[in-house]
């Protein structure tokens, strides 16, 4: 479909007949024939001198190719825009943030994988969360690790390839070997400050209980929940072991109630496989479907066609001036008297 960005400029087409109306019409002095012998002239030819003009006749056809040429100038002027079909694209709606533990404890080999072959917590924690990501086509991802520590391995992305890739990367121990729960909560909170989605969801999760925060995860919980963000909470830890393994469940059975999360215990891999296909059933994917047609500029095509139009008028008229007869062709008598 053809539009104008600047329609109003069509109430220009009139304006040349407003100058034509207006403004007087060019006029140029010329020095007159002088011959000492006017009077002789005069009487000879019966006519007197007097001052006056020459009006040089208007001819049709440069009269109206100039007319398509203004009107084509003013429709290049318009700035013609031709708009193409539309282009629907899909925008995630919602900001996913990953918090993985990476404590000491996450060595203990006690997951059993796809093949049968005994793995530590986080391999297993890892070949599952790649499977998770791959299927959140929609969504923006990231990444916190913590330990001692939390940290931000992956910022919100819409590459999920990358997000899998260095969660591939992550060992045991990287960012220390103690538990800092309710601070990742915080730094997760604050990933999400420039976040403008309108679902915030968090999934964490822990094998032990919180011993290095600096801000308890029921406060951090606290603030999460103002800031309209839901976290699920995900034990992977041994429910029976002690000294600082030992998995508060109560901590994050709170932390998941107090944002209106769930919480969910992990024993095998199978049964973590199944939390997050039932985190999958809970948070489905919502995406907002953005429609737009692009639009292409085409003022050049009435600056072509006007281009064309004078060209062709001027090569009309200089052939028809080679081709147009002389005065000796046009009158045989005078060629005759030449000749004699």
């Amino acid at each position: 479909m053809l539009t104008f960005a600047y329609p109003w400029l069509a109430l220009l087409a009139p304006l040349p007949l407003a100058v034509w109306w207006l403004l007087p019409a060019h006029a140029s002095t010329r020095t007159g024939l002088r011959v000492p012998f006017i009077e002789r002239l005069v009487r000879s030819s019966g006519q007197q001198p007097h001052h006056g003009g020459v009006v040089a006749p208007r001819q049709v056809l440069p009269l109206i190719v100039l007319i398509l040429c203004w009107l084509l100038a003013l429709a290049a002027l318009a700035r013609p825009q031709w708009i193409e079909p539309p282009i629907h694209r899909d925008q995630p709606t919602r900001d996913l943030l990953l918090l993985v533990d990476l404590s000491g404890s996450m060595d203990t080999k006690d997951f059993v994988d796809a093949s049968g072959k005994t793995v530590d917590r986080l391999t297993a924690v890892k070949q599952v969360l790649d499977d998770f990501l791959s299927r959140r086509k929609g969504d923006r991802v990231g990444v916190v690790v913590f330990g001692d520590a939390p940290f931000a391995l992956v910022p919100f992305t819409t590459d999920l390839d990358l997000s899998r890739a260095l969660l591939r990367d992550t060992v045991v121990g990287m960012a220390g070997p103690r538990t800092a729960f309710g601070d990742a909560i915080g730094l997760g909170i604050g990933l999400f400050d420039k976040s403008t989605v309108k679902a915030k969801t968090i999934i964490a999760l822990t094998d032990g209980n919180d011993t290095a925060s600096k801000v308890p995860p029921a406060e951090a919980a606290g603030v999460a929940k103002d800031r309209g963000i839901v976290i699920h909470t995900v034990a992977v830890g041994d429910p029976t072991a002690a000294g600082e393994d030992k998995l508060d469940e109560a901590a994050l059975k709170q932390v998941a109630s107090t944002t209106g999360g769930g919480f969910f215990r992990a024993l095998d891999r199978d049964q973590l496989a199944g939390i997050y296909q039932r985190l999958d059933e809970i948070e489905t994917r919502r995406i907002d479907t953005v429609s737009f047609r692009p639009k292409r500029d085409v003022y050049w095509i009435p600056l072509a066609a006007a281009l064309v139009l004078s060209l062709l008028t001027q090569a009309l008229r200089l052939l028809w001036r080679r081709r147009a007869p002389t005065p000796s062709q046009a009158d045989p008598a005078l060629a005759a008297g030449r000749a004699a």
